[in-house]
């Protein structure tokens, strides 16, 4: 009996052993894998897409593997580009037990997440970027339309070809527009096409006869090729491939009408020398009071311009401007150049006609500039005169006249030039000069340089100074508390002159300043720099 036991425990033990090894096999196809532990780093990590657990991983690369395949199972299928919104997250812990995923089941978790979130098929298009104003056409031959509708416009003959060339200066891809005309392209593919290298004897006759000087002889108006002679953007442009959804797509015509029609254009304008602000609103059709909206510098259409002055206007303009020049032929009466005559004892302000200007009449041949329909400058080629034109002679002043500046610093104005209230009992109702109030000792300087007429009491003026100007003209400074100046004696502008005071008829401290003219108050502040 003992010996029967024995073979059944070993029959036993063998059928454990079998039953073992099956189950420890089955774990290995059909069990989730199992993490490895490890000591101080993260070996566990939860995969997320759009916020959507997809997996868990034993590490990122097997994360980013099943991310790629999801990517591509999700592109197959089309020839365009197609995208979806996603965002990947990568959580890591440590952990000593845990079951992680294929990256295949990973990869169709992502997959299903990937087509929920599609986004429209986007479609090759080309953005054509005009300074700062961008615009996506469909294709290449929408961007050639839109080029040669710019062109065209003033390119009434076609005569000009647009090509696009690669900006050698760029390190992507950029297209830029060439203009060139159709005669010097078919000019240079024939020469292209014929030029045969030269030696000896040949190229050295080519090349002297190419240094030489071409004959000159006096051209007839008849030898003028007249018309467009050149063309070209006066914009920056570039143009570079891209994906775009269908919505932000524009169709041709659209696109035509936004960069080629004139819209209101702000720019800048220098003051020209005899412009008035109501010659300047109708050069640019607009109403005086319009332009002074414009510009902050403009108080009400009174207000006096300059020279040199800059002005806002706006300027009917494309959003894609064209430069060109034109050849042209007329006629045209024209003035001659002001002749001047220089009078060293005349200030710079005095003038006088001494011929009256006549027209003449003349034949041109000349090179006018255009931006747009503007024209920027005019070459003259070829000139006739018919009847030679009577120049104006006018005699001017060299001394350049002397200018006024405030004879205090600081202050405030408490009183201005003309009709008043009588502030006390003595003071006159018409204002003659300015007041500034201002605390007695303040410093008085001479607004001009001059010569002191007159430096002592003046009944209502109190303690006063007058000073005469080498233009004529005269000011005065009235209240004064104390005089540092004597009568006849020679004044630079700006000089003390004197101190603030409260002296004469006055309500309180402060200088009254006064400028005649021919002997007449005007109003100081008129005349001050």
């Amino acid at each position: 009996m003992k010996f029967g036991n024995t073979v059944f425990h070993n029959k036993i033990k063998i059928w454990f052993l079998h039953s073992s090894l099956f189950v420890i096999v089955l774990w290995i196809l059909f069990m989730p894998s199992m993490v490895t532990y490890r000591k101080g780093g993260n070996n566990y990590f939860t995969v997320k897409l759009n916020d959507v657990v997809v997996g868990h991983a034993g590490s990122k690369m097997d994360a980013y593997a099943a991310y790629r395949k999801a990517r591509k199972l999700f592109a197959v299928g089309t020839d365009e580009l197609t995208l979806s919104d996603s965002d990947m997250s990568i959580e890591g812990q440590n952990v000593s037990w845990g079951a992680v995923d294929s990256p295949d089941a990973m990869s169709r978790n992502m997959l299903d997440i990937l087509k929920k979130n599609k986004k429209t098929t986007l479609n090759r298009a080309y953005s054509i970027k005009i300074n700062q104003f961008s615009i996506n056409l469909s294709s290449i031959e929408d961007v050639m339309q839109l080029l040669d509708s710019a062109i065209n416009k003033y390119d009434d003959e076609e005569q000009f070809d647009v090509k696009l060339i690669l900006d050698p200066t760029r390190e992507v891809n950029v297209l830029t527009p060439q203009v060139k005309s159709k005669e010097e392209t078919q000019k240079e593919e024939q020469e292209a096409e014929s030029k045969m290298p030269e030696a000896g004897f040949s190229a050295f006759v080519t090349e002297e006869f190419n240094k030489a000087a071409p004959l000159a002889y006096d051209k007839d108006f008849s030898d003028y090729k007249l018309g467009l002679m050149d063309i070209d953007f006066g914009d920056k442009v570039e143009i570079v491939e891209s994906y775009l959804p269908d919505e932000e797509i524009t169709d041709l015509a659209t696109a035509v009408d936004e960069v080629t029609r004139d819209k209101e254009t702000p720019t800048i304008y220098e003051v020209q020398k005899g412009d008035v602000l109501g010659t300047i609103a109708e050069k640019f059709n607009l109403s005086v009071e319009d332009l002074v909206k414009m510009n902050e510098t403009l108080n009400d259409e009174n207000t006096m311009i300059r020279d040199g002055d800059e002005l806002k206007v706006n300027v009917p303009m494309p959003l894609l401007s064209v430069n060109y020049t034109i050849e042209e032929y007329y006629e045209e009466d024209y003035e001659a150049e002001v002749q001047y005559v220089d009078n060293d004892s005349w200030y710079t302000t005095e003038t006088k006609v001494l011929q009256e200007p006549s027209a003449g009449h003349r034949k041109v041949v000349a090179k006018r500039s255009y931006t747009n329909s503007d024209i920027t400058g005019t070459e003259i080629e070829k000139e006739e005169i018919t009847y030679k034109a009577v120049p104006k002679i006018v005699e001017r002043g060299t001394i350049v006249p002397p200018t006024y500046i405030k004879p205090i610093s600081g202050g405030r104005l408490t009183s201005g030039f003309g009709k008043r209230n009588r502030p006390t009992k003595g003071a006159s109702s018409f204002h003659k000069g300015v007041d500034w109030a201002t605390p007695v000792g303040t410093a008085v300087m001479a607004s001009s340089s001059g010569t002191v007429t007159r430096a002592g009491w003046g009944s209502g003026y109190g303690y006063c100074v007058y000073i005469k100007h080498s233009d004529g003209k005269e000011t005065r400074y009235g209240h004064l508390s104390k005089i540092l100046v004597k009568v006849g004696q020679s004044v630079d502008q700006g000089q003390k002159i004197a101190l603030s005071g409260n002296t004469g008829v006055s309500t309180g401290p402060h200088l009254h300043f006064e400028i005649l003219v021919n002997g007449t108050q005007v109003n100081p502040l008129n005349q001050l720099n």
